[in-house]
């Protein structure tokens, strides 16, 4: 082999906000425009507030006021504030801060002393204030370099205030939607009993904590008034409505685990268990949580979240003393519910033959549909269809992979695309290692209108729930992207809604984990001698025209047959871009299904209306 120049030249160390800047995604996941809820902004604003939080927490300060101007951020407390001579080391010190100490913060989000760092460093200014006995100390940043500094008199109230703007140059075009921002406000007034949050001048506060937003939040009449459970450090709410798949949202000291964790497992187990022993029956435990819709929040000491973003718990103790483990969070979890539920059953006997109905019809159903897709794999078996509709990636023919290269598994997809031509482009081009296509022949049926028991029957539906692995249990999931990659045509417009109903009635679990996307393609080829211009809308291709301005060849594409493979593998390489499928909780997945694919209203004709684009916009005259 060839010798590289590897030399101490090589070596560089760089400087805290540099690190943050250039390996941003190891603080705050993921950067974004701000069109997901999961995008960067929102995780630097979290981090601030859940600062805030934190402090009320520990019993100091009963309001905190955010506010977004424009582009521009602001969380005001009155906490305690920060020590005054230590503001700049908590904002631009790596780990450095107050939460590595359990006595000032017992029960905290943030324990790495990062994420007031990483929003410094990301954002393109920013000024926080400790107010404390009188006194301020201040702080002004640019991209994590500090401008200014000064300490003086104030009249002020205790507390922080933190005022920042996300850096363009990381965040590209961004802007805050508002709806994300109240969602996470009230998350907090929920989890935080007595504390009033204020943004943009309306206050969230809640008396009921979990019981207020389950209840607020059903998008469907429940089977059963909800039980609210509350203990040391435990709060949880359940009940059953007739949707399928489960919504449970899972919280930790505040923080909203939206994938899960520890925690989450424990309930879901604890429940099946508890209900199973109440019953003394031997119920699957899929069949007592079909329907059911509620929510965890646990407080823990030291926390362990995987990844910075804190979006999922993987500690396994409850706390650690004096160098001892406590409970394990499934001990504590299980025994609460196990104690507590099942006094609430024998108290509330009323609904304890509802809770049965339910398990005992999703039993039947099950068990029917089970019959029918097993019938139904073998007849595809049989005739050999399924390894024509299904091309696989190299990484689940590989049952010893190293623990080192087992984290490929998240980034492993599954392309479900629209007849041959369009699935052998993307099965040309595609990384074989991670990426799957599956092939439809042509439009799935509608599958809102049809029985589950059809559904069940369908060849295409059945062969694509065993591509995914998702019979049993979606744990099981073969795929960590599901990308429906349609022509933009009306067929394809078409083809993609079946699809998305299909995983909205039978599999919401998967969107709301965030598994479904939509993969966007260009429409439209704008070129010149010396450059090429791939546009995804009109906007962006009258753009194009008018910079690279002579001599131009425009290109429509209506299928994705027409791009070429040469063109294509750039769609779909790390540069790809996709729309996430987003279904909130409290969105109601029927009154959706009605809308969309139910009969022809007059309310969904005055959308189409409204939204509908004409000829001259798509099409280019020039193809």
């Amino acid at each position: 082999m060839g010798s590289t120049n590897y030399t101490d030249d090589n070596i560089k160390t760089l400087e805290w906000n540099e690190h943050i800047r250039k390996r941003a995604g190891m603080y705050i996941g993921r950067l974004g425009n701000g069109d997901n809820p999961g995008d960067g902004i929102y995780v630097l604003l979290k981090e601030i507030i859940d600062n805030s939080v934190d402090e009320f927490t520990m019993g100091f300060g009963k309001l905190i006021k955010v506010s977004i101007d424009n582009l521009n951020v602001s969380v005001r407390d009155y906490g305690r504030g920060i020590p005054l001579d230590s503001v700049v080391k908590v904002t631009s010190q790596l780990n450095t801060g107050g939460k590595f100490d359990d006595v000032a913060f017992k029960k905290s989000v943030g324990l790495n002393g990062v994420g007031t760092k990483a929003v410094n460093a990301l954002s393109s200014s920013f000024y926080i204030a400790s107010f404390r006995d009188g006194e301020s100390s201040w702080a002004k940043y640019s991209k994590g370099i500090l401008l200014d500094r000064g300490k003086e008199e104030t009249s002020e109230k205790d507390g922080t205030y933190v005022l920042f703007t996300p850096d363009a140059e990381m965040f590209g075009d961004f802007s805050f939607n508002n709806d994300y921002v109240i969602t996470l406000v009230k998350n907090y007034s929920y989890l935080k009993k007595g504390l009033t949050l204020d943004f943009n001048g309306e206050e969230f506060r809640s008396e009921n904590g979990l019981l207020d937003m389950v209840s607020e939040n059903m998008s469907e009449p429940s089977l059963y008034p909800l039980i609210h459970l509350e203990g040391d450090d435990i709060e949880i709410v359940m009940t059953h409505g007739n949707s399928y798949g489960e919504n449970i949202s899972s919280f930790v000291n505040g923080q909203n685990t939206r994938d899960g964790g520890t925690h989450l497992s424990a309930f879901r187990e604890a429940v099946a268990k508890t209900l199973k022993d109440f019953y003394k029956k031997n119920y699957s435990p899929e069949d007592i949580r079909q329907g059911i819709v509620g929510a965890i929040s646990i407080q823990i000491q030291e926390p362990n979240f995987e990844g910075q973003t804190k979006t999922k718990l993987g500690s396994t103790y409850m706390y650690r003393k004096d160098g001892n483990d406590g409970p394990t969070i499934r001990s504590f979890v299980n025994d609460f519910i196990s104690k507590n539920l099942d006094n609430y059953l024998r108290i509330h006997t009323d609904i304890v033959p509802l809770i049965e109905d339910k398990i005992k019809a999703s039993k039947a159903e099950r068990e029917e549909i089970s019959g029918i897709q097993k019938k139904t794999r073998e007849r595809n078996r049989k005739s050999n269809i399924y390894n024509e509709k299904l091309r696989d990636c190299r990484y689940h023919y590989n049952d010893k992979l190293p623990e080192s290269k087992r984290d490929i598994a998240e980034k492993t997809s599954i392309f479900i695309t629209e007849g041959n031509s369009a699935s052998g482009t993307i099965t040309k081009v595609r990384n074989a290692g991670t990426q799957a296509v599956f092939s439809l022949r042509g439009k799935p049926i509608n599958c809102y209108k049809e029985s589950h028991k059809k559904v069940a029957e369908n060849v295409e539906l059945n062969l694509l729930v065993s591509a995914l692995g998702v019979e049993d249990e979606l744990d099981d999931l073969r795929y960590n992207n599901i990308i429906v990659a349609t022509d933009a045509d009306d067929d394809g417009m078409h083809i993609r809604m079946l699809v998305l109903t299909f995983f909205m009635k039978y599999y919401p679990d998967l969107i709301r984990r965030g598994h479904v996307h939509i993969l966007q393609t260009p429409l439209f080829r704008v070129r010149n001698k010396k450059e090429i211009r791939y546009c995804y809308s009109p906007v962006e291709k009258e753009k194009a025209i008018a910079e690279l301005k002579k001599d131009l060849q425009i290109t429509r594409f209506k299928g994705l047959g027409e791009i070429s493979p040469d063109e294509f593998v750039d769609f779909i390489g790390d540069g790809m871009r996709l729309d996430s499928v987003k279904l909130s909780d409290e969105e109601s997945i029927s009154e959706i299904l009605e809308f969309y694919m139910g009969d022809n209203t007059m309310d969904r004709q005055n959308f189409i209306r409204e939204h509908l684009r004409s000829e001259e916009e798509l099409e280019d005259v020039n193809i």
